[in-house]
């Protein structure tokens, strides 16, 4: 029978906990507070940062009305995406969604969007921005949004 090596655990070291400052109580409660009435102040600027997104979006889509192609569709889709990811951010909820159901659109290889969808969610966007529509429960939104979410999968279920 051959002989056995021994085994040998090694545990390595745990260098995060020594970087948050040990055990509980490190978390710096004031940088916090601090970092949350930052948040506060900047609130005031999110209707202008988000106005500027739109914007940024609406050009985007004249530029694919006036030459579809990948290249204006791939710059709707990264306007679109920006604003789905910055909208929840700004607190506006129901802009990220009807981004996201844009990107939705605009993500899939196998379809041409049609530019009448694209207005469709465009205009959605900029009337949200608009009338300072943040309520999630807003009942005519709600309506908007299920109505260009059953669309996009009607265009999307179309064999190419």
């Amino acid at each position: 029978m051959a002989k056995q090596q021994p085994i040998e655990l090694f545990m390595p070291p745990n260098i995060l906990k020594a970087k948050m400052g040990g055990g509980i109580g490190g978390l710096d409660m004031a940088a916090v507070k601090r970092a949350e009435q930052a948040i506060e102040t900047l609130k005031t600027e999110f209707t202008d940062w988000i106005a500027a997104d739109v914007t940024k979006l609406s050009a985007c889509r004249d530029a694919y009305a006036a030459t579809p192609g990948k290249e204006t569709c791939g710059d709707l889709y990264r306007a679109s995406h920006d604003l789905r990811g910055q909208a929840l951010t700004f607190e506006f909820p129901l802009v990220a969604r009807v981004a996201a159901i844009l990107c939705k659109l605009l993500d899939s290889e196998k379809v041409n969007p049609p530019l009448a969808l694209i207005d469709a969610h465009v205009n959605a966007i900029r009337v949200i921005v608009k009338q300072n529509i943040k309520d999630k429960a807003d009942k005519t939104a709600a309506v908007l949004i299920k109505e260009l979410d059953v669309r996009v999968d009607e265009v999307l279920a179309k064999p190419a």
